[in-house]
């Protein structure tokens, strides 16, 4: 049964003009305090005798205002049973029904996370209740439904109510609403469609509007229609906010076009829009994508100097730029310096700086940077308990991470996957191959099922071993749990199947394997693999036929491949070729695809083997490395470097 509340708060209290309907109210809940819990389930939840008594108390006559408070106080608490007998009970005296009421159910429905009894209540509030919907109750089921990530479905409902019979027109709210369910199905052409239909229905787009959907053209790498649309709201009397301008930055910085973000915050601040801690920490996001930590830390400075208080975000995303970039060192500094203001790092800062300085070969500051955590009182979590064990496995001091493991336990910090296949890796690494197995036994026992990335490591190991029967049973489990296989499972599986001579069998799992998703696709690793082997068979034909089929896929070959061929036509032909004319040709037919990188590489493979392009082949791919397009692009470069 649920639990019921004493009393009421004093909002509730506020909203109780009359003198004796407080006295009532206060014996209501007395009475309600008082019944013992078998005497409530036994009654109905509202007993008639408190209504019975009302006039008792004196002239007062329990109203709808007695009703109202109810359902607010029942839906605030999202007891459902009891709100509906308290409906009940109104139609058998004939109460009014407010939309208000309503809404307030929505609310309770949304956050019960139950948008289809909104929607069906939604469709009674006529018919069973006599009340009139409008707008206002639209909008909140719609958004209901949409905080569920029912995207589709809101559409439907939308749909069905403003295409109906209802006489609901939508406002404003709404098509903000219908349009950020759009956006988020990826359908911006339809959203955009909506947006223009919003004038004819005497609907003025506010900055909610036009952010939504400059956020969703963005996240469709739209962003030239993004900024056009900056200029139309302005035109249109619409004046952008500071969180219009952080979504265009966003998508610029994502793009990697910092030049165009710096124009941008200067028309921020030509509009009065000042930049927040997101605005700063977007950009400096984006510096430390393209690079450039020095300038990141300076923006810092600056937001500082602004009175604009960095937080976890900010200090997160610089110091993982300087892990990244192989500072790890600059990245304890910042660290160090950040303190001394007052502020601390979390979990998240100090996983990354211990798997950076590990991964730097610094196993020393590492070491030191986990005492320091641990004794300014910062408890480790699961995060960097992995980071550490995966760091000390790195270093080959597998005794230590297995300790480390154990006192993780002891501490009652669950290990995860990653903790375990960092161990399970190495230990295969080591040539302990039984350690690693049994590690695997010791994770299934502890109730940590192991994910495809834990199939993978161990599958990869296994076949490296030898062990193929071994990694086909487990090839086999992981199918059994529905996991799909990514794309280093299927080219270590292949590759194992080839290393015993079952070739046919490779060639057949690689065929599955083009049928997956874009995740599991083939890459230029799988492709080698495969055509080691069939040089190995003497298969050229299939070779030529696999290589066209590579080239067909979108995948560019590489030094390996190259190599393959060099020594398939050194050795498997009579007579030898040094392997030009057949480099030559592949580069002709990449350049014919509009693969002009892929095609650079094989003349940098050309040039040092010593096999000279011919002047054809320079001839055609040298306009194409010059175009005006990727003369533009050095240009942005340079000017990005000069702005940042």
């Amino acid at each position: 049964m649920p639990t019921t509340k004493s009393s009421l708060n004093l909002k509730k209290l506020s909203l109780i003009r009359n003198p004796c309907e407080f006295l009532y109210f206060c014996w209501f809940f007395s009475f309600r305090s008082k019944t013992t819990l078998t005497q409530y389930e036994s009654d109905t939840p509202i007993p008639d005798q408190i209504f019975k008594s009302a006039a008792q108390m004196g002239s007062y006559k329990s109203g709808d205002s007695t009703f109202y408070s109810l359902i607010e106080n029942y839906a605030n608490s999202c007891d459902f049973r009891t709100l509906f007998q308290v409906f009940d009970r109104m139609k058998r005296e004939r109460r009014v029904f407010k939309e208000k009421n309503f809404i307030l159910v929505f609310r309770a429905y949304g956050k019960a996370h139950l948008p289809e009894k909104a929607i069906d209540l939604f469709g009674r509030m006529v018919d069973e209740f006599q009340c009139r919907r409008t707008v206002r109750s639209f909008n909140s089921v719609l958004n209901v439904v949409i905080q569920e990530g029912l995207f589709h479905r809101a559409l439907e409902f939308y749909d069905c109510v403003v295409g109906g019979k209802t006489s609901i027109s939508p406002n404003v709210l709404s098509f903000n609403l219908i349009i950020k369910a759009i956006c988020k199905l990826g359908l911006v052409d339809r959203a955009i469609e909506v947006f223009r239909e919003m004038p004819a229905q005497k609907c003025e787009p506010d900055v909610f509007t036009y952010c939504t959907l400059m956020d969703g053209l963005c996240k469709e790498d739209r962003i030239d229609e993004a900024v056009l649309l900056l200029d139309e709201m302005q035109i249109e009397g619409c004046f952008p906010s500071s969180v219009t301008f952080n979504v265009l930055i966003n998508g610029l910085c994502k793009k990697g076009d910092m030049a165009r973000v710096t124009k941008l915050v200067d028309n921020m601040f030509l509009k009065g829009c000042v930049p927040n801690e997101v605005t700063y920490n977007t950009i400096i996001n984006g510096l430390c994508l393209k690079g450039k930590l020095d300038k990141a830390v300076s923006l810092l400075e600056h937001m500082v100097a602004s009175k604009c208080v960095p937080n976890d975000v900010t200090y997160g995303t610089l110091i993982n730029g300087l892990v990244k970039q192989g500072r790890s060192v600059d990245g304890v500094c910042l660290l160090s310096s950040l303190e001394e203001r007052g502020h601390h790092g979390n979990e998240h800062v100090y996983s990354a700086l211990v798997s950076g300085l590990f991964k730097e070969g610094k196993s020393e500051e590492a070491m030191g940077l986990w005492k320091k955590m641990l004794e300014k009182g910062c408890q480790p979590n699961v995060v960097v308990y992995s980071a550490l064990t995966d760091g000390l496995c790195r270093e080959r001091k597998l005794d230590e991470a297995k300790e480390i493991l154990c006192e993780m336990v002891n501490k009652g910090c669950t290990p995860n996957a990653f903790t375990y296949s960092s161990l399970i890796k190495s230990f295969f690494k080591m040539g302990n191959s039984q350690k690693a197995i049994q590690l695997w036994k010791e994770m299934t026992k502890n109730n940590c099922m192991p994910n495809e990335i834990c199939y993978s490591v161990l599958i990869n190991d296994l076949c490296k071993d030898g062990k193929l029967r071994e990694a086909l049973m487990l090839w086999t489990h992981m199918l059994g749990r529905g996991l799909r296989p990514d794309i280093v499972a299927y080219s270590s599986m292949i590759h194992g199947l080839c290393n015993v001579g079952s070739v046919e069998l490779g060639l057949k799992l690689f065929n599955e394997m083009l049928c997956q998703e874009s995740d599991s696709q083939p890459d230029v690793v799988t492709y080698n693999i495969l055509l080691r082997a069939l040089y190995k068979q003497n298969s050229i034909s299939h070779a030529i036929d696999l290589l066209n089929s590579m080239l067909d896929e979108g995948c560019d070959p590489d030094l390996v491949t190259c190599n393959i061929f060099l020594r398939t036509l050194s050795e498997k032909l009579n007579p030898p070729q040094d392997g030009r004319e057949f480099l030559n040709e592949l580069v002709v037919r990449l350049h014919k695809r509009q693969r002009i990188v892929g095609a650079a590489k094989i003349i940098e493979v050309m040039l040092q083997k010593f096999l000279p392009p011919k002047a054809s082949t320079w001839e055609r791919v040298i306009p194409e490395l010059c175009k005006p397009k990727k003369v533009r692009a050095i240009i942005d470069r340079c000017w990005n470097s000069l702005f940042f």
